[in-house]
Protein backbone atom coordinates (compact mmCIF):
# COMPACT_ATOMS: atom_id res chain seq x y z
CA UNK A 1 0.00 0.00 0.00
CA UNK A 2 1.37 2.93 -1.10
CA UNK A 3 1.71 5.97 1.21
CA UNK A 4 -0.85 8.27 -1.17
CA UNK A 5 -3.24 5.87 -0.67
CA UNK A 6 -3.50 5.22 2.93
CA UNK A 7 -3.72 8.96 3.57
CA UNK A 8 -6.32 9.30 1.26
CA UNK A 9 -7.92 5.88 2.84
CA UNK A 10 -7.93 7.54 6.37
CA UNK A 11 -9.19 10.58 5.62
CA UNK A 12 -12.04 9.37 3.41
CA UNK A 13 -12.85 6.08 4.92
CA UNK A 14 -11.95 6.98 8.60
CA UNK A 15 -12.88 10.85 8.84
CA UNK A 16 -15.33 11.83 5.72
CA UNK A 17 -17.88 8.76 5.34
CA UNK A 18 -18.09 8.14 9.26
CA UNK A 19 -18.66 12.34 9.29
CA UNK A 20 -21.54 12.13 6.53
CA UNK A 21 -22.92 9.25 7.86
CA UNK A 22 -23.31 9.97 11.69
CA UNK A 23 -24.93 13.33 10.42
CA UNK A 24 -27.23 11.35 7.84
CA UNK A 25 -28.29 9.13 10.53
CA UNK A 26 -29.05 11.33 12.86
CA UNK A 27 -26.61 10.01 15.74
CA UNK A 28 -25.41 11.30 18.94
CA UNK A 29 -22.79 10.52 20.37
CA UNK A 30 -19.02 10.27 20.17
CA UNK A 31 -18.72 6.77 20.85
CA UNK A 32 -21.19 6.08 17.74
CA UNK A 33 -19.13 8.54 15.36
CA UNK A 34 -15.89 6.39 16.81
CA UNK A 35 -17.42 3.01 15.80
CA UNK A 36 -19.00 4.13 12.39
CA UNK A 37 -15.03 5.28 11.79
CA UNK A 38 -13.47 2.12 12.94
CA UNK A 39 -15.89 0.02 11.33
CA UNK A 40 -15.62 1.86 7.91
CA UNK A 41 -11.82 2.04 8.25
CA UNK A 42 -10.99 -1.47 8.89
CA UNK A 43 -13.94 -2.66 6.02
CA UNK A 44 -11.71 -0.61 3.73
CA UNK A 45 -8.67 -1.82 4.83
CA UNK A 46 -9.39 -5.62 4.37
CA UNK A 47 -11.12 -4.44 0.92
CA UNK A 48 -8.01 -3.47 -0.37
CA UNK A 49 -6.00 -6.31 1.19
CA UNK A 50 -8.19 -8.30 -0.46
CA UNK A 51 -7.52 -6.52 -4.28
CA UNK A 52 -4.29 -6.91 -3.46
CA UNK A 53 -3.97 -10.39 -2.73
CA UNK A 54 -6.14 -10.55 -6.30
CA UNK A 55 -3.95 -8.27 -8.29
CA UNK A 56 -1.23 -10.76 -7.82
CA UNK A 57 0.07 -12.02 -11.12
CA UNK A 58 -0.93 -16.23 -10.58
CA UNK A 59 -4.73 -14.89 -10.64
CA UNK A 60 -4.46 -11.97 -13.47
CA UNK A 61 -6.86 -13.49 -16.17
CA UNK A 62 -8.28 -15.89 -13.92
CA UNK A 63 -12.04 -15.52 -11.72
CA UNK A 64 -10.89 -16.36 -7.80
CA UNK A 65 -13.33 -19.63 -8.29
CA UNK A 66 -10.81 -21.10 -11.65
CA UNK A 67 -8.11 -20.12 -9.37
CA UNK A 68 -8.70 -22.28 -6.76
CA UNK A 69 -9.85 -24.88 -8.89
CA UNK A 70 -6.69 -25.25 -10.59
CA UNK A 71 -4.80 -25.30 -7.48
CA UNK A 72 -6.61 -27.57 -5.83
CA UNK A 73 -6.46 -29.86 -9.17
CA UNK A 74 -2.42 -29.28 -8.93
CA UNK A 75 -2.10 -29.97 -5.51
CA UNK A 76 -4.18 -33.08 -5.41
CA UNK A 77 -1.91 -34.32 -8.29
CA UNK A 78 1.21 -34.36 -6.48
Amino acid sequence: MSGIRLVAGVIVMGVAVPVVLFFLLGLQTLSQLFTLAAVTFLSWGVADALATILERPRLRDRSPGKAFREDWERRSKE
